[in-house]
């Protein structure tokens, strides 16, 4: 007998649908899993046998082929063992195969029971593309599939599993469903789109939302040129660096920048959750994640796991987690050297290509780098009234060469942060909140979005090509003298050139100004310390 299901696996971060196909046939008691799949794949046939024998379903002794279409796609992960154990019932004539298409997920437990798979969310909404409406998976998962709009049957065991798809019990269905709350005039924004949760029939409604508690600039004592760099820096989604000795307050900078950033859009919320659902990060309950994402690597981490790669399925790496928010690279002269340079295409492309032998795969890494470094090895350097710096000129060149010059090159803006007097710590003066700064850095975001209304996703000044920067990078006199001075005396390059040019034009917008003036392009070029320094 034969039979025909469907699962899927996971092609980069899209989803990629599977046939899963069963045979039973007379002959010697023999399972054949062939499709090019993984090692996870091909023990899926002791993990079937185990559970179809533990739940009470008679396993065939026969010769049992197993095919997995496309045969030319490398698959792997333990998704495959519900759908294969389903299609062995249903090739043996122990259960009928229900009329409405199903995709099915999950993994098997030697005594029946479902395990959560990781990567739901990407290939659920691929088989809501292809026109499924049903999806069949664990319950641990059912809320990230609801979100890809399809009807949801979950089980936590085998036996149950059989239940719902051939109609026994389906009080469990859920979905998902896309709401606007805003008022008229902000129909349009997609910040303003909620998720809703439903089950029926209890009509619950579920609304997603990631509580995530960052520190608020008006913790931050002092620092005010270095609050205004990174202002700027979240308006425009334009890469930092930090510069200063132990003590000054760097990372505490670093991790209140979150607390000033624009949510994420659904599009860009989507993309984010599909990320962290295939690498196996998403919170338990499945939800958006609606908060921009901060990374925060430790400097011994390898160039495939910044960058994301596998021995032979690539999985996304820290690049592809901080899509649409925040690296954040603590002491960024102690990553090796090869770690770094990874970073280069994706800060010029905003995406990392992986290739293998047969395959290439393509993860999204649009993200804001946040870097941090001491002035010199023994930090410092520079530091006035405070402990004096010990090393030679050549030990200081040579520790700050660790950062190359294509690399600081794609760094839009060097902040020097120097280290708080005593009169500003007893001071305790009050500092600018977050909420204010952010509402400044939302307006600016909504200028942005209203200049480049062809970009789906990502419409920031950073990334402002040749002919936005023709366009909307007009200089006034006075402003395109400073940019010759500059040119000539820091030597920038013509990156560097057009990177000053595109914080300018942020800076304008936090001044709802049309025209880039003199006064925006020399804040820009205060902004790009390292040039003269190194």
């Amino acid at each position: 007998m034969y039979a025909k299901l469907y699962a899927a696996t996971v092609h980069g971060i899209d989803g990629l649908l599977v046939t899963v196909e069963v045979d039973i046939s007379n002959g010697l008691p023999h399972f054949e899993l062939v499709g090019l799949g993984g090692s996870a794949v091909k023990e899926a046939r002791d993990r079937v046998r185990s559970a179809l024998r533990n739940a009470g379903y008679e396993y065939p002794l026969k010769r049992i082929t197993v095919n997995l279409a496309p045969a030319d796609v490398r698959k792997d992960g333990s998704a495959f063992d519900l759908a294969i154990a389903l299609g062995v019932l249903i090739a043996s004539e122990q259960m009928k195969t229900p009329a409405t298409p199903t995709l099915i997920l999950g993994e098997l437990a030697l005594d029946g029971s479902l395990r959560p798979v990781p990567g739901v969310l990407p290939m659920a909404l691929s088989a809501h593309e292809h026109g499924f409406d049903q999806i069949l998976l664990p319950e641990k998962n059912q809320e990230e599939a609801a979100l890809a709009g399809l009807t949801v049957l979950s089980a936590n065991h085998l036996k149950m599993a059989v239940k719902r798809w051939s109609g026994e019990n389906n009080d469990t269905h859920t979905q998902v469903e896309l709401i606007e709350t805003a008022s008229d005039e902000q129909m349009s924004d997609p910040q303003h789109q909620e998720v809703r949760f439903s089950t029926f029939p209890s009509k619950k409604k579920r609304t997603f939302e990631n509580a995530v508690q960052t520190p608020d600039f008006c913790d931050v004592i002092g620092q005010h040129f270095v609050k205004r760099g990174l202002e700027v820096a979240a308006a425009g989604m334009h890469n930092v660096i930090l510069i200063g000795p132990p003590g000054s307050g760097k990372t505490m900078l670093a991790t209140c920048l979150p607390s000033i950033m624009p949510e994420l859009n659904i599009e860009e919320s989507f993309a984010v959750t599909k990320i962290y659902s295939i690498a196996g990060q998403l919170r338990s309950h499945g939800g958006l994640i609606r908060t921009r994402p901060l990374r925060s690597p430790h400097h011994t981490i390898s160039q495939s796991a910044l960058a994301g790669g596998g021995n032979q399925i690539p999985r996304p790496g820290e690049c592809s987690l901080a899509h649409s928010g925040i690296l954040f690279l603590d002491e960024m002269p102690e990553f090796s050297r090869a770690a770094l340079e990874v970073l280069r295409q994706p800060l010029e492309s905003g995406e990392i290509i992986i290739g293998r032998s047969k395959q290439t795969y393509t993860y999204p890494a649009r993200f804001l780098l946040l870097g941090s470094m001491n002035p010199c090895p023994c930090g410092y350097y520079g530091s006035k009234g405070q402990q004096e710096c010990t090393c030679t000129p050549q030990q200081i060149q040579r520790y700050r060469s660790r950062l190359s010059g294509p690399l600081l090159d794609r760094i839009d803006i060097h902040l020097e942060v120097p280290r708080i007097s005593i009169e500003e710590i007893s001071s305790r003066r009050i500092s600018e909140s977050s909420v204010d700064i952010r509402k400044r850095v939302e307006k600016a975001r909504l200028i942005q979005l209203e200049r480049y209304p062809h970009r789906k996703n990502f419409s920031f000044n950073s990334t402002m090509s040749g002919n936005e920067l023709r366009a909307f990078g007009v200089l006034e006199k006075e402003g395109r003298q400073l940019m010759e001075l500059a040119f000539k005396n820091l030597g920038l390059s013509a990156r560097g050139y057009d990177r000053i040019i595109r914080v300018a034009r942020t800076i304008a917008d936090l001044d709802f100004s049309e025209k880039i003036n003199s006064s925006h392009v020399a804040e820009a070029i205060q902004y790009r310390s390292l040039d003269y320094k190194i």
